[in-house]
């Protein structure tokens, strides 16, 4: 039987739960910070705002410097060689899409996607949201130079469209937030479509095909119950490498690589928990030498993961990275436009900024609102409890926030060209004014709620 521990009943707290007063004073609120559903798009909104900053200053040509250093990997005959900006765009955001996949797997396997008929209506409205931006923007641009780039405002940033969504929380109904979350992820593999039919290069088909047995072998040892995590992510860096060589976008092989992932534990919970009694039984308190029942707490860590299901372990090690790390390099590398006199002029008078904001804050309301209401009307489907027809145009509003997705579409539509620049002015104008009126708009729409007794 387990003895009695000389140093105490119960779990040792960590350094962050003492009553230091650093820990008190400046570790517990980061982390309670950092918990919140806003600190991601916090922490990218400062981002965007150092970007910004920098590109402006004395100092911008390190700016540019810095994101055009050149890098590269080496492996025998194989090589790939990016800038930095490069290596964020297509390395460190496939790991962004990979968590998108991952989501779209949980939404198909235990979200809002499996049951149809819930998932109806905002997916009616994620398509109308993204085919109406995309008709604006083409009607604006058709037969100029910017005509490419009618991709960039379909997008929806999920994280700073809950961002507004939670700062109107005292407006809004709770139940949009689920609407909204359905909507972003039709959105994505809306957006996942359009960048791999659209705007990949030239396909290559000996890479292609090396490519897809990388993923027959991935099934198999699915199959064989293979459950090394290395194994995995060696063969996933692999599958990156020949998307890339491909022509296909690379970011294309995180999205895969998410609808892959099993979501499913190898484990019973309830086995696993059978095995922790029994472990507890077999071991003591205070062993001697202290690591003389390791190999028991050892088999009952390994069992204890595989009680989760690979889908989780790898959202639940990916999500801070993606939310802390790679959104705000991501924004850091790609919002730095100059916004001089003559750069602001020439967006205010071009038509691609005119396309894209008109696309993203006009359009994408006009989209997500009357194919909601067309879907309501015909009896396709019905808004969710507490909802009225105020909060859902303050949802329609917030949808146009298309920053992140926006700007790695517009690098991929204008990959290199001047055109780039006003691109990038029209995307900061537009969310920053689908985010006030999103916000408006609740405030405005807040007796909705009163009317429906919440």
């Amino acid at each position: 039987m387990a003895g009695t521990g000389s140093q105490g009943e119960g779990l040792r707290a960590s350094v962050s739960r003492s009553d230091r007063l650093v820990p008190r004073v400046v570790l517990r609120p980061l982390q309670e910070f950092l918990r919140t559903s806003t600190a991601g798009s916090v922490l990218l909104l400062f981002a965007v705002v150092i970007a910004l900053i920098w590109a402006n200053s004395p100092w911008r040509e390190e700016y540019v410097r810095l994101w055009h250093t050149p890098a590269s990997i080496h492996v025998g005959a194989w090589q790939v060689e990016e800038d930095l900006r490069g290596w964020v765009n297509d390395g460190l955001m496939t790991l962004f899409f990979l968590l998108v996949g991952l989501e779209i797997k949980r939404e198909l396997t235990t979200g809002e996607l499996r049951e149809w008929r819930a998932a109806t209506l905002p997916m009616i409205a994620a398509i109308g949201g993204m085919l109406v931006p995309a008709a604006v923007y083409l009607a604006i641009n058709a037969g100029g130079p910017g005509a490419n780039g009618w991709g960039i405002p379909m997008a929806t940033d999920v994280a700073f469209a809950l961002g507004v969504l939670t700062l109107s929380a005292t407006f809004a109904p709770p139940s949009l937030k689920p609407f909204l979350l359905t909507l972003a992820i039709v959105d994505d593999i809306g957006a996942i479509v359009v960048i791999a039919v659209f705007y990949s290069g030239g396909v290559r088909s000996g890479p292609l095909l090396a490519a897809g047995l990388v993923i027959v072998v991935i099934v198999g040892l699915r199959s064989l119950h293979v459950r090394s995590m290395a194994v995995y992510v060696v063969l996933g860096i692999a599958f990156w490498f020949l998307v890339l060589r491909s022509g296909i976008h690379p970011t294309i092989a995180g999205v895969i690589l998410g609808l892959l992932t099993p979501a499913v534990p190898f484990q019973r919970p309830r086995a696993v928990s059978e095995e922790a009694h029994r472990t507890a039984d077999e071991t003591v308190d205070d062993p001697f030498p202290p690591d003389a029942d390791a190999h028991w707490w050892l088999r009952l860590s390994t069992l204890s993961k595989e009680a989760v299901s690979p889908l989780a372990r790898v959202e639940h090690v990916l999500l801070p990275w993606s939310s802390f790390v790679i959104l705000p390099l991501f924004a850091l590398a790609n919002a730095g436009v100059e916004l001089s006199a003559s750069a602001l002029h020439e967006a205010a008078t071009g038509r691609i900024a005119l396309g894209i904001v008109v696309g993203l804050v006009v359009g994408k309301f006009a989209g997500v609102w009357l194919a909601t209401l067309a879907a309501v009307k015909l009896g396709v489907g019905r808004l969710p409890d507490g909802v009225g027809w105020g909060s859902l145009a303050g949802l329609a509003a917030t949808a146009g926030l298309g920053f992140t997705v926006s700007l790695f579409v517009a690098d991929l539509a204008f990959r290199r060209s001047p055109l780039l620049a006003e691109a990038q002015v029209g995307i900061l104008a537009a969310s920053i004014l689908a985010g006030v009126l999103g916000y408006g708009v609740f405030r405005l729409a807040r007796s909705d709620r009163r009317s429906s007794g919440q």
